[in-house]
């Protein structure tokens, strides 16, 4: 048996933990910059309990709030310029993984006088400040990752960065910033959450500790989508969304994601589908494509699910999802396939596809 696990950073679960832990972010500096999303986080108590938190601990604070869906390079710049200007110490992300990502990427530009292209190329050298992640969706898993995903224009994709200098210092999770997210929002959220327990789990770089934690995060996000609607939804099932998020993003720090995240993204990037909607609709068939070469695998994430085949998985996701018309023409599936098939993350599956594969999964999703 050999593995490697790393995910240094300090988490802290539960109601009130920013106030609780308030002396963390006192340990990081005496200046931090909030990099967040315009309305979420002063909607849902999460900023007003941070501003509380750094007032009491005596540390000046700035607060960005023009971070879009999909993050922009753009927005990373202009929040990495704040945090220049005021000399901030450390960066504080609070929304979904938008805004987390954001924050992360505008660390590492505030300490480094880099291009946009030479930071998607990871060219810094000086290391970014620290971060502190308070995710106010369940989706993403971004306050435990060393990834930043961003919207790059001149590739017309979304794209990553990533390095253990990403991981954030500290991890607030407390349930009650989810309370009133939306029902899409919710649904979405949690499907990606669940893509990236799948991708982690089917994935040549899995080990024994990342396929605990990503079976337990299928098991929590299976039980809870079988037995919510939209006007059935407790804080208890919310408070399970967010660890079980969590434990995904501790997977896919170790493993990164695969297949469904390389076809996702141009859906979100030319069809501007939120990014768990995405993985959603293609789910089913991704698990097709895996179920040639790993059947046992495909079987433990069905019955970790608690069910009992891939077309109770399809059945279940039609359920809960936002229900969608989309059909690709032939030139978007060529597009669509080409950008697919230059993904990284493809390397990650334990048979990496080709383009009649990624061609499959389109028509098994009924996109073509």
């Amino acid at each position: 048996m050999q593995f490697r696990f790393y995910c240094p950073t300090r988490i802290f679960f539960g109601e009130r933990c920013i106030e609780n832990y308030s002396k963390e972010l006192s340990a990081l500096g005496r200046k931090a910059l909030i990099v967040t999303g315009k309305n979420s986080s002063k909607r849902n108590g999460s900023l007003r309990d941070m501003v509380s938190a750094l007032f009491k601990e005596g540390i000046q604070y700035n607060v960005f709030d023009e971070v879009e869906e999909n993050p922009s390079l753009t927005a990373v710049y202009r929040a990495a310029e704040m945090a220049r200007k005021m000399e901030a110490e450390f960066i504080i992300g609070i929304g979904g993984g938008s805004p987390m990502d954001a924050a992360k990427a505008a660390a590492v530009a505030a300490t480094n006088d880099i291009s946009q292209q030479d930071l998607m190329a990871r060219k810094w050298t000086a290391p970014p400040l620290p971060i502190v992640a308070v995710p106010t969706t369940a989706g993403s898993g971004s306050e435990v990752t060393p990834y930043s995903v961003l919207t790059v224009e001149w590739e017309e994709t979304k794209k990553s960065i990533a390095g253990d200098e990403l991981f954030p210092a500290a991890a607030l999770l407390d349930p009650r910033y989810t309370k009133n997210l939306p029902w899409d929002i919710t649904i979405n959220t949690a499907v990606d959450a669940l893509s990236h327990s799948i991708e982690g789990f089917m994935n040549n770089r899995a080990t024994v500790i990342s396929d605990l934690l990503a079976l337990e995060s299928i098991s929590i996000i299976g039980r809870v989508l079988k037995n919510i609607n939209e006007e059935n939804i407790t804080m208890k099932h919310r408070e399970d969304l967010l660890y079980a998020s969590m434990l995904g993003g501790a997977v896919i720090a170790q493993t990164a994601t695969g297949i469904i995240h390389a076809l996702g993204y141009p859906f979100t990037y030319y069809k501007k589908l939120p990014h768990g909607l995405a993985n959603g609709i293609l789910m089913k068939a991704s698990l097709q494509f895996f179920n040639q070469h790993s059947p046992g695998r495909v079987e433990q994430v069905v019955k970790a699910m608690g069910l009992n085949n891939l077309e109770e998985v399809g059945e279940l996701l039609s359920k809960v999802m936002p229900k969608i018309e989309l059909k690709l023409t032939s030139k978007e599936q060529e597009v669509f396939i080409n950008k697919t098939m230059q993904a990284k993350n493809l390397a990650n599956s334990p048979k990496k596809p080709g383009e009649k594969d990624i061609y499959e999964i389109l028509k098994n999703s009924n996109l073509l």
